[in-house]
């Protein structure tokens, strides 16, 4: 068996990010960039208003009250096209060109108005609320780097900044193949011995979330010749996935199956707790990752394996896994394979993270997945701890 690190370096350095594609800004949330976006144009792209006010000099409003005569005004979407001389203001609004002659805006509350003739009350230094041309960005200045995902807030700089068109990363396509006869899909009919597969739905989802697009290959039977025929179907995807018949039973025929037909291990056992049965290797020219059948198992692997091998296919770059938490129960020693425990997340009252295990981590109870804030990890041989001590956790909810 090797470890969880050795197996996930190998797997991501097996990858390199797919090709970049174009897509419309309405069409590119979640998307990850494959090119830098350059701004098309200066924001602001001249001098304007912050406020709703009155375009004045500033040596004009030096000593206060300061009587001052309007001559026009620079509402946002328009301007005034004349100079603001001595004694002169120009009624302004928020987004409005400031006028020649004019650097400081006096807000409307500091100034008593009497048809075209103004008091003003408060002082205004020099470029007072005033947003200079530039403020936020210059036309070609890079506005987003490749290599980002892309978020409600970077969708709208890039609109800001006049950008239509994107080039990002063609989402992954990852194939998903179960295996075994005990399995249907939802809301088939079930026999007395089956149960419903529950991976390849989970699957299918975590491979969206994380900007890939799955493939259904359906449910192939545990003969060579079912498991053959449905592994065809991953021919040009960019990953095969199995979900069961890793393991070692006599009803586990994934390898023989598929080693018939040119697939080549690079390894198979991880030294963890669930999905020690996982493999990873080639199926012809399409990368395969065979995970456990048990319901949490798979899905532990997929975080743990499948999250980076599409990260590396998008060309993100690896991410923080793990933050520290108290335990929130006493744990036993662990033994040579490294633990992943679900546990609740929670905070106590100084807003320290406690995580507290499950008492049971059966590897089929998908339910507990659920309820779990995060995963507790446990190195190998990790002797016992006590409640309050401190562990490292890959948090499975958002933690604000």
């Amino acid at each position: 068996m090797i470890s969880v690190k050795e197996a996930r370096d190998r797997m991501v350095r097996a990858f390199r990010p797919t090709p970049a594609e174009q897509v419309a800004l309405a069409d590119a949330l979640g998307r990850v960039l494959a090119e830098d976006v350059v701004a098309r144009r200066t924001q602001p792209p001249m001098a304007v208003s912050a406020m709703d006010g009155y375009a004045v000099r500033a040596a004009d409003v030096a000593q206060v009250p300061a009587p001052l005569t309007v001559i026009g005004q620079a509402p946002a979407g328009g301007a005034y096209g004349g100079t603001v001389g001595p004694g002169q203001a120009v009624r302004i609004f928020t987004g409005g060109p400031v006028p020649d002659g004019a650097d400081a805006i006096v807000i409307q509350e500091d100034v008593d108005a009497d048809g075209a003739q103004i008091t003003v009350r408060e002082s205004s230094a020099k470029g007072r609320h005033i947003r200079p041309a530039g403020l936020d960005f210059r036309e070609g200045a890079v506005g987003l780097r490749a290599g980002r995902r892309l978020g409600s807030r970077e969708i709208g700089l890039a609109a800001s900044m006049n950008v239509p068109w994107l080039q990002v990363r063609r989402r992954p396509r990852i194939a998903l193949l179960a295996t075994g006869d005990e399995i249907v899909m939802p809301g088939d009919p079930v026999g007395p011995n089956q149960i419903v597969s529950s991976n390849v739905p989970a699957l299918a989802a975590f491979v969206a979330e994380r900007g890939g697009q799955p493939v259904d290959l359906g449910i192939a039977r545990d003969t060579v010749a079912s498991l053959q025929e449905k592994a065809a179907g991953a021919l040009g995807a960019d990953l095969l996935v199995t979900a069961g018949g890793a393991s070692v039973g006599d009803h586990d025929l994934v390898q023989e199956a598929l080693t018939a037909r040119g697939l080549d291990v690079d390894f198979w056992k991880i030294a963890m707790r669930p999905g020690k049965p996982l493999m990873f290797g080639k199926f012809g020219e399409v990368p395969l990752l065979g995970l456990p059948g048990n319901p949490v198992s798979s899905q532990v692997c997929a975080l743990l394996f499948l999250g980076p091998v599409i990260d590396a296919m998008l060309g993100l770059k690896p991410a923080a896994r793990t933050v520290t938490a108290r335990l929130g129960a006493d744990v036993a020693a662990n033994d040579r394979r490294e633990d992943y425990m679900r546990a609740r997340l929670a905070r106590d009252g100084d807003g320290e993270l406690v995580a507290t295990p499950f008492p049971k981590q059966d590897s089929s109870m998908v339910s507990l997945l659920v309820e779990a804030g995060c995963l507790v990890v446990r190195a190998p041989h990790a002797p016992a701890a006590k409640a309050g001590d401190p562990v490292e956790v890959i948090p499975l909810t958002p933690l604000w």
